[in-house]
Formats: C-alpha cells, structure tokens, sequence
C-alpha cells in the first residue's frame, strides 16, 4: 500500500512541473531584433530593402502607418508614431515641444543639445553619452517604436577627440528606420555603418563647421543611402552651401511647412534632401 502512496505522489509532482505555465518575464528579457541591420551594410554599392525578421518586435509593422515628424528648432525634431508615443530629438528645453514627449534623447555636445534637469514627467530620458564611464547603450521598446543608439567620438573644449560622447540614435517605427545623426564631428567608418545599418529617414547637421564640414556630411549621406534627408542645426552658411553638395541624384526642395508625414510607402523613390520651414 505505501509503495503505491508513493508512486501516485511522484506522478502528482511530475505533472506539475511538466504542466506548470513557464514564468512569461522570462520571454521579455530578450533583446528587440532590429529590422535595420543588416550585413550588406559594409558594402558601399548595394541598395537596401525593407525587410522584417521573423522575431522582430511590433514596433517595426506596419507598411502603410504614419509618422508625423516636425522641425521645433536647432537639432530637436518631434516625431509622433501611429500608436501615439511622441519623441523629441536632442531635448534641451530650449526649443520646446508643444506637449510633453514620452521619450527625449540628448547629446552633451553643447548645452543646445542636452538638459540635466528635464521636466520630471518625461517617461524616457537617454542620454547620448555615458554616466558610468562606459559608452551609452540603449535598446529600449517604447508603444511601437524600438529606439537604439551607436555612439561616436566628439569634440570637447580643448579640440581633442572625446570618445563615445555622441549618439545617433536609431527609431524603429511603422517599416522605417529613422535616424538622428546628433552632433556629429567625423565621419563614420565601415564599422559604425555597420551598426547603423539602413536609415530611410536622417536627420543631418548642415551648419558646416560647428559640426562636420558639408562636404564630409554629404559622403556620410550618400553612403547611408537614405530616401529622406531632413537638414538641421544650420547656423551660419546658408542651407544651400550643403545643397550644393550633392549632384543630380538627389533631389532637393523647400518644404511650405514645419512637419512630414512619412511611411513606408511614401518614402521618395529618388533621394530627398526637404527642407522643413524654420530651419
């Protein structure tokens, strides 16, 4: 008799561990798969297509949803996804959103690109730089938009190269891989473009100096191969200085309004340099 209690106790807990639901935290520790990566990056010559891995998040879906995406001021754009999570790029609070965004990126280049105190009700505050000493790493899915960065060096005061003290931070949204260069001070190497990956809509510096001289930015531009390029952080030569950069591959026009809606869909099929009013 006591051998058989036994036997039934042993089934009883063999059922419960094999039927007992696994812990679902277990599922969300992975990392975001980017749909923007991709090892044909290295090569200068191949056009890149849209594609969506099999593990990849919702936060890089659907084809024919919108991204509104408007120009506030210097380098601060806010981008407004379909599931409405607001991000405003280089947040200082100088140039204010019209509404509190979830997500702010920064970057410590100069004070026009960061805040240390920003409004207490902003979600997600990433900084472009480091504050353990270590580069800055994001991978953080935010609504329907995975965000991520790739660091790279920066000026500091004295002229010297301070490593990693600038993010281009990457938002996957909708189809798109949205790019915002930050303050870009050299061009990249086959590495950084590698970690980029493709970028169907940059945000670039034009300023000419301050940051990375116009005909540098335009190889960078040029071999990110993106469809549409929205200038920014313009101080002192005009914008047509950095127009003047690029041949008959792209075409360049001024926009009537501060904003864009972008999907997929209605990406150019020829390079777009629009530049949005304000800028």
């Amino acid at each position: 008799m006591m051998p058989r209690i036994f036997l039934l106790i042993f089934a009883a807990i063999f059922l419960l561990h094999v039927l007992w639901p696994m812990p679902v935290h277990a599922q969300d520790v992975r990392p975001p798969v980017s749909q923007c990566q991709a090892i044909a990056q290295g090569l200068p010559d191949v056009t890149f297509a849209s594609f969506k891995p099999p593990s990849a998040t919702n936060a890089q879906a659907v084809a024919g949803e919108e991204v509104d995406i408007t120009y506030i001021g210097h380098s601060t754009f806010l981008m407004e996804t379909p599931d409405g999570v607001s991000i405003a790029t280089d947040f200082s609070g100088w140039y204010a959103p019209p509404k509190v965004p979830d997500v702010v990126t920064m970057n410590k280049a100069h004070s026009s690109h960061y805040t240390l105190t920003p409004d207490p009700a902003i979600k997600h505050v990433l900084h472009g730089w480091g504050d353990d000493g270590k580069p800055a790493d994001h991978d953080i899915v935010v609504g329907d938009t995975y965000i991520r960065n790739v660091t790279t060096d920066i000026r500091s005061i004295g002229g010297a190269m301070e490593p990693d003290g600038n993010s281009i931070f990457i938002f996957e949204v909708a189809g798109l891989c949205i790019g915002h260069l930050g303050h870009l001070h050299h061009e990249l190497d086959d590495t950084d473009y590698a970690e980029i990956g493709r970028l169907d809509v940059v945000m670039v510096p034009v300023d000419g100096g301050l940051t990375m001289g116009a005909e540098s930015m335009s190889r960078v531009v040029t071999r990110l191969r993106s469809s549409l390029i929205l200038p920014m952080h313009r101080r002192g030569p005009p914008v047509t200085n950095f127009l003047q950069m690029f041949g008959e591959g792209f075409d360049k026009s001024f926009a009537t309004a501060d904003n864009v809606r972008v999907s997929l869909r209605s990406l150019p099929r020829k390079p777009l340099i629009y530049i949005l009013q304000g800028v």
